[in-house]
């Protein structure tokens, strides 16, 4: 059943100080951005949200630039913005890798980082490759801002640290002076357009210092910290064998700890899992 639009009332901030004032007021709210998932629930007729807030028009939260020791990128940037940028391709490779593989062109275009990141899905295309790129999210309300990890800003199935009356503003990476080595897949019931069932981004810098996370294997993204001290260890010894391999692959499948859901079965996330991250790992040591 579609939605229907008498049901909601739109509003659109001409600046970042007046949509945070309307956050502020507790009327309860929907922000709006790209829309690429709020259209999706208004036309299936699960758009709840009385109110909606459109930021989409609002500049100070676009654009891509390196700031002191970090590259920033504001909320609004889309896909497409990543996948052209030569600062994202040079800083944050395994961000631009993941968002080529999302959706289509015309999602692609609207789409925003902001958005993918307050929607919280755990099937979301980026948040692998924010974790592994050692992301860190602004949120701003009318009363101040704060840094957040975001390696602690997903608390639970679609649930986030951001009070109601947050927006995200910016997302920053570290920059990394050493070469970077980067491996980003999905598995989806396609090539095109599809939802992932399984995903993993990984990075490693300066030899042996590794970072890898699950995407839509679990509840949330996964920080595959224990895979990434086991790899860290056979890559500084030069020690990566078919064994090693294994056991370590056989330890990424039990942190990843695959669920079942509508999306797909643990059983077989757990195959993919396993093949991806053997992959990942032989991607390595070439």
């Amino acid at each position: 059943m579609r939605g229907d639009a008498h049901a909601h009332t739109l509003v659109a901030p001409a600046d970042l100080d007046s949509a945070l004032a309307l956050l502020a007021d507790n009327k309860g709210h929907r922000v709006l951005a790209g829309g690429t998932d709020v259209m999706v629930a208004f036309e299936r007729g699960l758009l709840r949200d009385a109110r909606l807030i459109s930021i989409w028009q609002l500049d100070e939260l676009r654009g891509i630039a390196t700031v002191g020791r970090h590259l920033t990128i504001g909320a609004l940037t889309t896909y497409t913005d990543l996948i052209e940028s030569s600062l994202v391709a040079e800083h944050a490779p395994t961000l631009a890798a993941a968002a080529r593989d999302t959706a289509a062109v015309a999602i692609r275009n609207r789409g925003t980082i902001g958005g993918n990141i307050a929607n919280a899905s755990p099937a979301a295309d980026l948040p692998p490759a924010l974790l592994v790129h050692d992301c860190e999210v602004e949120l701003r309300s009318a009363s101040g801002a704060r840094w957040v990890d975001y390696a602690g800003f997903h608390t639970g199935y679609k649930t986030t640290v951001m009070r109601p009356d947050e927006l995200i503003v910016r997302v920053r990476v570290p920059l990394v002076d050493a070469p970077m080595r980067h491996f980003y897949r999905k598995v989806g019931t396609r090539r095109a357009q599809a939802i992932s069932k399984v995903c993993i981004s990984a990075s490693v810098r300066r030899g042996h210092d590794v970072r890898i996370a699950f995407g839509s294997v679990a509840p949330t993204v996964v920080r595959a910290r224990i895979v990434e001290r086991e790899l860290a260890s056979a890559l500084a010894a030069g020690l990566l064998s078919t064994e090693a391999v294994s056991r370590i692959v056989a330890l990424g499948v039990a942190e990843a700890r695959p669920i079942d859901d509508i999306r797909s079965t643990a059983e077989y996330r757990g195959r993919v899992t396993r093949n991806l991250l053997r992959e990942c790992l032989m991607s390595f040591v070439a």
